[in-house]
């Protein structure tokens, strides 16, 4: 195993840096807040997709639709995280994610980008501000703060 270096930092042979650890992050907007996904979760993107109503759940479930023959229940994130509903606009759109082999779509506000996150930098999400679906946050280079969506507890909650 051969090895460059460079500064304080070792580049290996598959020009990957050693001993830093990062991770893609799809990066979405919600009530103005940015929060990111693991990209290791999201299936895709959806558009402009009719959901079917379900009766007798809670108001952030906002039904289910057909993605190629498959019921894939949505949440609304914003309703989720307890802010106000807004209509829908041509920026919405369905995150479709796979946690731990369930398929859950999420609807956001808009998309933003994919980024690589240093996982080493994460904070923890302070006691007095927690929120059950987040689990992390980190300092963006633009000076404004990504907030990691805990996909596990996202499951779990509804």
């Amino acid at each position: 195993m051969s090895a460059n270096t460079m500064g304080n930092t070792t580049i290996d042979e598959t020009g990957e840096f050693e001993g830093i650890s990062t991770e893609r992050f799809l990066t979405f907007n919600s009530d103005g807040l940015t929060i990111g996904v693991s990209t290791d979760y999201v299936i895709e993107i959806i558009t402009n997709h009719q959901i079917t109503v379900v009766p007798l759940v809670p108001d952030y479930v906002k039904g289910i639709i057909n993605l190629r023959g498959e019921t894939v229940p949505i949440i609304d994130i914003r309703l989720r995280m307890g802010k106000a509903p807004i209509e829908y606009t041509s920026n919405t759109c369905i995150i479709v994610l796979n946690i731990n082999s369930t398929h859950v779509g999420i609807v956001v506000d808009a998309v933003q980008q994919v980024i690589d996150i240093d996982i080493s930098q994460v904070s923890p999400v302070p006691i007095e501000s927690q929120q059950e679906l987040i689990n992390g946050m980190i300092s963006l280079n633009n000076h404004s703060v990504l907030q990691l969506l805990d996909c596990t507890q996202l499951i779990q909650v509804y």
